[in-house]
């Protein structure tokens, strides 16, 4: 049958999920601060907490995509500044955006451009109508507004769009943070309009304002009361440090409304997703699983290795037996060791698929706990067998 024969409040789609014409959020169970919940989205749904596996420039570093969602991922996350320079956003669109460019059927978040131009681009001007730049690509000139920004997100088909804003650098003064927060908050009234109505599709707004508590709930308040899809924690982990960090998501959280998600973006460490989803937090981005990867590191339930190192020359052990995943019983630290220093491509691989497996492993974990009334025991029994085999 057709899914057009299929009435559109709610299709099964090719993936196995669950697709509707309407953006929404079922918040199931809390457990403290905690919450276990689904986003209901166009493109499937997504069990939260999640942690979205970064796909940049339309690939998950080192990865296929059968191989991202068989390990577990419901979602990934593309980046507007790096597509609309290579290959452009208007190419995309022509090939029939990103889901049948990269085989993903199920959700894609693309994030705004905004933080890529104010960290990767040269020459760059900000001012209130948006920022022009020049690509670290080709020197080309561009500029992106925020109305250009949701463009270019519609045009990739992505399922949650993101407002374009101003994230300051840290350390910064509390007058830079307040007025990067006051320009986000005018920036994100003009996304939000530019978005406009698209079934199935979700708008997020970003919480900006530094590490000012203040800051952060004006921010939040702008927020709602402009009315978004759901809310992200954005200017953090830019050096601030961890604690500094949580403590910044602590202030924020009460502001937040409980009935939307909450995605806090570019985080982080396995530590910094387990106390982040103690604070409140539902969804997660970053590239560390797949850059360690690359570079020879692996996140398993006894802490995190580094398989450059000499003592694991002849370990026949696998990367993890508690998880029973192919990338993380396969191969033994002895064979994984000897790619990584040869330099071989395929070490690289491994990793890559290994972390993202032990990554979405460590999110099932914590669904699981939740909805077993148990996310303290699990919170704790998972930092000690972190501290034990480190």
């Amino acid at each position: 049958m057709a899914t057009g024969s299929i009435p559109m409040a709610i299709q099964a789609c090719y993936c196995g999920h669950i697709m509707t014409d309407q953006f929404s959020f079922t918040l199931h169970k809390t457990d403290g601060k905690a919450r276990r919940g689904t986003v209901h989205t166009m493109h499937g749904d997504i069990r939260t907490p999640a942690f979205m596996p970064v796909g940049t420039a339309a690939t998950v570093k080192a990865l296929y995509m059968d191989q991202v969602r068989d390990a577990g991922a419901d979602i990934i996350l593309g980046n507007v500044y790096h597509l609309m320079l290579r290959p452009g956003a208007e190419r995309i669109a022509r090939l029939g955006g990103l889901h049948k460019m990269t085989g993903w059927q199920g959700p894609i978040l693309t994030d705004s451009g905004g933080f890529q131009v104010m960290s990767l681009a040269q020459l760059r001007k900000l001012t209130e109508g948006g920022v022009t730049f020049k690509s670290h690509i080709d020197g080309a000139m561009h500029e992106l507004t925020p109305e250009r920004s949701m463009e270019i997100q519609r045009l990739l088909g992505s399922t949650i769009h993101m407002q374009l804003d101003e994230c300051v650098a840290f350390p910064h003064t509390r007058q830079d943070a307040e007025r990067a927060m006051q320009l986000s908050l005018r920036w994100a009234q003009r996304s939000r309009d530019a978005f406009g109505d698209q079934p199935g599709r979700g708008c997020f707004g970003i919480v900006q304002g530094g590490t000012d508590a203040n800051l952060r709930e004006q921010s939040a308040t702008g927020l709602i009361d402009i009315g978004f899809h759901g809310y992200a924690i954005g200017g953090l982990a830019v050096g601030e440090g961890q604690q500094l960090m949580l403590s910044t998501i602590e202030v924020t959280e009460p502001h937040l409304p409980s009935d939307k998600p909450r995605y806090l973006m570019g985080v982080g460490t396995p530590l910094d997703l387990l106390e982040s989803v103690a604070r409140g937090v539902d969804m997660f981005d970053c590239v560390m699983p797949t850059r360690s990867g690359r570079h020879g590191q692996a996140f398993t339930s006894s802490g995190k290795m580094n398989l450059k190192n000499a003592k694991f020359a002849e370990d026949e052990r696998p990367l993890d037996e508690t998880i029973d995943h192919p990338a993380l019983q396969n191969y033994s630290c002895a064979y994984l060791n000897h790619l990584v220093r040869s330099g071989e491509i395929l070490g690289m691989m491994i990793l890559s698929w290994a972390n993202i497996a032990y990554y979405q492993s460590l999110m099932q974990g914590m669904r699981d706990a939740i909805d077993e009334g148990r996310f303290e025991a699990f919170r704790a029994e998972t930092k000690s067998k972190w501290q034990q085999g480190q």
